[in-house]
């Protein structure tokens, strides 16, 4: 029997990415070992976001050589994929650098890989170190229509929550950002496609789906009679599927958050009180340098008015410090927006070059101590903000999404709807159950909790950290 182990970089949408790459796998006879030592054919989906990102995959391929040398001394034969961004953007380095590689393909081409592997095996045949399968082209058609139904066997491994794409690519082309030239192009999902992949994923236990894309909230797909429909109206059509939870989305582009997705915040019950939104800076000349073509005052009026129609709403966000030409004043401007807006999580990195976007050709790029001093100062702030958020929801009753068993005999763990991860104790429960619980106390990155109605006196150390 054949075995695939697929490594994962970056984003969720790599995830995904990831497990319909398995299912590809699966109809040519592959089933998932749980290592590259124990794989035939090893895959590693990339991301070009940062170059640390893109580093640490020319590191794991030098492994990777290794490991294919010794199973063809052993008399075995390991295949090695590079897929994803890196493959996209990089493909002609990756050849250069590491020969050991047998094929090369991009983000828009997976339902090529098995093809894609048989080139690569008949060059293989016509030389000792033949090139590479490479196919890292934009179709002129729909990728999603070629990818197969996730199998149940695997959906069951991923447990109760999914991700599931809705859209793909970016056409904002903010200056950082590599995602128009790795993904393309957005493309939205019929919606009756994704209405199946969701029915299938329910059918097999999950309870929790997390719609995902580049820009997420620019989803605009057709519908049955072929009108185009929104994210809100997507959702609402999901909401009634029988044995769905909840409801998440993610990632979204503050220009993009119009009133209909407003009011699904405040209207579908199904909708978790949580909010991925970047913002990236809190100066106004840096975002137009980024070309996020929103300012910090607008990005403020729209979480007011998020706000106001889900009042518990939990935010996170993204930022970028030392975008070339941030001066002191400008970083400050971050730093402000952020202790004023209070985010339940964020993440936060030092601005890295790509090569290709706009910002990696401008002058002021800033010194690499500074962006190192801003960004600890900028992570200071938001751990503050995350830890007062989750102190603050010691005492109340939270309904968790029972997701697997806890770290010690007799308990659960899950997800509030604020994404918290939960321990609970005292509760018999199915995995995949919803529960109330009461919050008991926290650690630096996890909840307790007891069932709801339980003695309020074993609610001992609220503000404790």
């Amino acid at each position: 029997m054949k075995t695939v182990f697929v490594k994962s970089y970056g984003c969720q949408m790599n995830v995904y990415d990831s497990a319909r790459m398995a299912d590809v796998m699966a109809r040519e006879g592959y089933t998932l070992a749980a290592s590259a030592e124990e794989a035939d054919l090893v895959i590693l989906n990339t991301c070009h976001i940062r170059e640390k990102a893109a580093e640490k995959v020319y590191s794991e391929l030098g492994r990777l050589r290794v490991l294919k040398e010794e199973r063809r001394a052993d008399g075995r034969r390991t295949e090695i994929v590079v897929a994803g961004c890196v493959a996209q953007a990089e493909g002609a380095e990756i050849i250069r650098r590491q020969p050991a590689v047998d094929a090369v393909i991009g983000p828009q081409s997976y339902h090529r890989l098995p093809a894609l592997l048989e080139e690569a095996r008949r060059a293989g045949t016509e030389g000792p170190r033949p090139a590479p399968a490479v196919d890292t082209d934009f179709p002129a058609d729909d990728k999603f229509r070629h990818l197969p139904a996730p199998s149940r066997a695997r959906v069951r491994t991923r447990g109760v929550s999914a991700f599931l794409t809705v859209q793909e690519g970016c056409d904002k082309f903010c200056a950082f950002c590599v995602v128009p030239y790795t993904r393309g192009a957005e493309v939205s999902r019929p919606v009756m496609a994704i209405v199946d992949e969701a029915k299938r994923l329910l059918e097999a236990g999950v309870r929790e789906l997390t719609l995902i894309g580049q820009n997420v909230n620019a989803y605009h797909g057709p519908d049955e009679r072929g009108a185009t429909t929104g994210l809100a109206g997507l959702m609402e059509r999901l909401a009634l599927l029988p044995g769905l939870a909840r409801l998440r989305y993610t990632t979204s582009h503050p220009n993009d958050m119009g009133d209909d997705l407003i009011a699904a915040h405040r209207d579908l019950p199904m909708l978790m009180p949580y909010l991925h939104l970047p913002v990236q800076a809190g100066s106004d000349r840096v975002l137009a340098a980024m070309n996020r073509r929103h300012t910090a005052d607008s990005y403020r009026r729209l979480i007011a008015r998020i706000r106001e129609a889900r009042p518990d709403i939990a935010l996170s966000s993204d930022f970028i410090v030392g975008f070339p030409g941030e001066t002191d004043a400008e970083f400050e401007d971050t730093l402000g927006l952020a202790a004023e807006i209070g985010f339940a999580a964020s993440f936060s990195f030092k601005y890295s070059p790509r090569p290709g976007t706009p910002a990696a050709d401008l002058g002021g790029q800033v010194p690499e101590a500074v962006m190192a001093e801003r960004l600890a100062r900028l992570q200071a702030q938001l751990e503050q903000d995350r830890q007062a958020f989750n102190r603050d929801t010691v005492g109340r009753t939270v309904d968790l999404l029972i997701e697997k068993p806890g770290r010690h005999p007799g308990q659960l763990a899950g997800k509030s709807p604020y994404l918290q991860a939960i321990q609970v104790e005292g509760i018999d429960a199915p995995v995949g159950s919803v529960v109330p619980v009461t919050v008991t106390g926290l650690a630096s990155n996890s909840l307790f909790a007891r069932p709801a109605g339980s003695d309020a006196a074993a609610i001992s150390g609220m503000a404790a950290a």
